[in-house]
């Protein structure tokens, strides 16, 4: 069976992902050290207790996610869940390895990338081959649909692809051309992507104030679902270490319709 060290898939990860580029709300890279040695990775969107005994009774000796812990004003004491997730993480010996915005934005293994292509969407790039970018840390994508449609027609291709039913705020029959998109929780990121042109804004979550932005704008608004347009990153980046380095990764998708 095929193994790296823990210190060479963190290097790998750091250099393709190159956390040091971003502000975050929570530690990127290694948040819990367990084994040297990795044979079997476990990746998922998020390390939940259900994650973490998926991981265990796989065998696996790491665990990779878009969510891990330890965030900004959250409790520091270890109580309660948190206890309970890493005791887990501790007595089986797990690596637990997180990274969020380096994740959301790498431009080919990055959920905004991986959504794109899973919606059919062409992102839009400038001169030097990066995708253009826009609002808070440049989270947001700009791009087109690769063939002209309506609100409803991609309201529908975005239900096929998601596995659910999304929240569409717009006429059905209204064109959408320029695409802008932010996975997960990037409702409040609206008005940029409006700002810089889009008809339809698709995220993952919706707030109250979006319904009424869409409406007398004139554009659409679609929330997909946070875990939904987030489970492709984590699961290419996966799919790359594997390819890599030859150990075996598995992507577990603990559903959650929020």
């Amino acid at each position: 069976m095929s193994q790296i060290s823990r210190t060479e898939l963190e290097h790998w990860l750091t250099a393709t992902l190159q956390p040091h580029r971003f502000s975050d709300y929570c530690p990127n890279g290694i948040q819990v050290e367990g084994r040297d040695t990795i044979r079997h990775i476990v990746t998922g969107v998020t390390a939940s207790q259900a994650l973490l005994d998926a991981a265990v009774e796989r065998g696996a000796d790491t665990v990779l996610v878009h969510h891990g812990w330890f965030w900004k004003n959250e409790d520091a004491r270890i109580r309660g869940i948190k206890k309970q997730r890493l005791l887990t993480t501790l007595q089986h010996d797990l690596n637990l390895f997180a990274y969020h915005l380096p994740l959301d934005a790498h431009p080919t293994l990055g959920n905004n990338a991986q959504l794109a292509q899973v919606l059919e969407l062409e992102p839009t790039y400038d001169d030097e081959g990066e995708p253009v970018t826009c609002g808070p840390g440049g989270l947001i994508w700009l791009g087109k649909s690769k063939q002209p449609q309506t609100l409803e027609s991609l309201g529908q291709l975005v239900c096929k692809q998601m596995q659910r039913q999304p929240l569409i705020v717009g006429s059905p029959q209204q064109s959408v051309s320029t695409v802008a998109w932010c996975t997960g929780g990037a409702q409040g990121y609206m008005q940029a992507a409006l700002d810089a042109g889009a008809d339809v804004y698709i995220t993952g979550e919706a707030s109250e104030p979006n319904f009424h932005l869409a409406h007398e704008t004139g554009a659409a608004f679609i929330a997909a679902g946070h875990h939904a347009t987030e489970r492709y990153g984590v699961k290419a980046l996966g799919e790359a270490i594997a390819q890599r380095f030859g150990i075996q990764v598995d992507f577990v998708d603990v559903d959650n319709p929020i």
